[in-house]
């Protein structure tokens, strides 16, 4: 069975599309970032995370990493985060402030469509997301 690969690898995601996906081996191709941190660079986290798909108006993502992440949120809709192995807490900024969630494994949530949201992550974590396309971020607080 053909593994997903990078975008930079010069796949096509459709071409993912109407076959089961390997997600344990797409794992084990990741290589783990042990100090994520808002506003890093693309190109420095590039290893730890994978497209697996094109799906709907973004796409399918794996990760695997510890640290903090900055703030994003996706106005073309709701966002799914999967937490495969691990957990970190997704704080989601909602009118009353940081709303903080616990996701260990085998837990999902539903981040609403245009919901600031950002990760804490302090021993590492697998994660999945079905993500909507565009991403705007931020490394200060939105609210600031």
């Amino acid at each position: 069975m053909r593994r997903p690969q990078h975008r930079e690898e010069g796949v096509n995601e459709d071409a993912n599309k109407g076959r089961p996906l390997p997600i344990t081996e797409a794992f084990e191709d990741l290589v783990f970032l042990a100090r994520r941190t808002p506003g890093m660079a693309q190109e420095d986290m590039r290893d730890a995370f994978a497209r697996l798909a094109d799906y709907r108006d973004g796409a399918i993502f794996i990760g695997h990493y510890a640290g903090n992440s900055e703030w994003e949120r996706h106005g073309a809709g709701d966002e799914i985060v999967v937490v495969i192995e691990g957990e970190t807490t997704l704080f989601i900024l909602d009118g009353d402030g940081e709303v903080a969630h616990c996701l260990s494994a085998g837990r999902l949530i539903v981040v609403p469509r245009g919901a600031w949201h950002r990760f804490e992550t302090p021993r590492g974590v697998k994660i999945l997301s079905v993500t909507p396309q565009p991403t705007d971020h931020r490394v200060e607080h939105p609210a600031d």
